[in-house]
């Protein structure tokens, strides 16, 4: 069994193997974090996208809407896509790139510039390889999938998606990250009647009738089924509760949506049935309760017995983990095609006021995908 390497040693090996690493990640990432990419605004950075795409020689490069993506046609024996969302959530005060040391900052640092800067730098260095590569870069992925891009690609040009394997570069500190989670979000409707707040007697009150579910919701056992040594995490969540007339009066109907985290042994049909199952008993139909899903996006299967995959396991030198959230690796795995997600950055900082990424988090996911690419399937 390989002997794990830390980040350091791998990037050195790298280094030695593979040639000098990129030196300005740093600075390409600052730059598309100056172009500003709030979902459903891509525009512009897609244009720069697109521009440094072009001015590569060997790239078929194709701009659907605000979605660019580029392919060597190199008539290679297998295909790996390399997959990266260009917008970014509203910005909170971090506009702006900032580069400390080696350490830059700003909306979309984590999620998922340093991934796009990581593409940009693999498609230019124009690698000798045994596989073709398409880099997908593609627009709204941070609202809901219907928007995502890559819907729009698919529906347009689904032949260019085609491939042997996915990686999204999606932050994961460098270790990577098998599979995702899916999820299904439900609205609880509850019914009552109305009265007089001063008389609640001659009413039911919907809000609280909203207590039995809460306690549902709490008491929910969440399961942690481990699959090809990944463990995942299912979780059963209220995040939006509805309800009330005026305050003289008791309502007559309230609501709450759930959000059902489900782990890849389970199918979205399971989903459907798991939430049914656990709510069905405390609708009461005659005063109108009901449950619609909203919405259900599958789960990924780990699909760790693919070579690249395993591959860069050994690389990042650290045990694969669970995606417990929900990617575009599921989009590939409907497809079936085996993707998982590797890339640059910490999670935990995706979203929040403090994104950042570093050289080093750059450079190892860098030098391990060069790897990959040279190295073949």
């Amino acid at each position: 069994m390989t002997k794990p390497r830390s980040m350091r040693s791998y990037e050195t090996i790298v280094s030695r193997d593979e040639g000098v690493l990129v030196s300005d990640l740093l600075t390409s990432v600052a730059r598309l974090i100056d172009v500003p990419s709030v979902s459903r605004n891509e525009g512009a950075i897609a244009d720069f996208v697109e521009d440094a795409l072009r001015a590569i020689s060997g790239l078929s490069v194709e701009r659907i809407g605000d979605n660019v993506v580029a392919r060597t046609e190199n008539t290679q024996k297998a295909r790996i896509v390399l997959g990266g969302h260009l917008d970014t959530v509203v910005a909170s005060g971090n506009e702006r790139a900032v580069i400390d040391g080696d350490t830059c900052s700003g909306c979309g640092a984590t999620d998922m510039k340093g991934g796009l800067a990581v593409m940009l730098a693999l498609a230019g260095a124009q690698l000798p390889s045994p596989l073709d590569v398409t880099y997908v870069f593609y627009a709204c992925e941070e609202i809901a999938r219907v928007e995502s891009g890559l819907s729009a690609i698919a529906e347009r040009r689904p032949e260019l998606l085609v491939g042997d394997v996915a990686v999204l570069l999606e932050p994961t500190g460098g270790v990577l990250e098998a599979g995702c989670q899916g999820v299904l979000r439900a609205t609880i409707t509850l019914g009552g009647v109305r009265a007089h707040s001063a008389r609640p007697w001659e009413g039911s009150n919907a809000i609280h009738r909203l207590g039995a579910i809460l306690k549902v919701i709490g008491t929910f056992a969440e399961r942690t089924p481990v699959l090809e040594g990944c463990e995942y995490h299912e979780t059963l969540q209220a995040v939006h509760v509805g309800g009330g007339v005026a305050t003289n009066v008791v309502p007559d109907e309230a609501s709450v949506t759930v959000s059902f985290r489900f782990a890849p042994d389970r199918s979205p049909a399971d989903a459907e049935c798991e939430v049914l199952g656990t709510f069905g008993p405390w609708l009461d139909t005659d005063l109108g309760d009901h449950l619609e899903i909203d919405e259900i996006a599958p789960a990924a299967p780990p699909a760790l017995d693919n070579a690249a995959l395993s591959f860069l396991v050994e690389a990042s030198g650290r045990a694969p983990r669970a995606k417990l959230g929900w990617t575009d690796v599921a989009f590939f795995a409907e497809r079936g095609i085996p993707a998982a997600n590797f890339g640059p950055g910490n999670p935990a900082l995706a979203h929040g006021p403090f994104e950042k990424v570093e050289r080093a988090e750059l450079d190892f996911s860098y030098g391990a995908l060069r790897a990959l690419l040279t190295r073949g399937i």
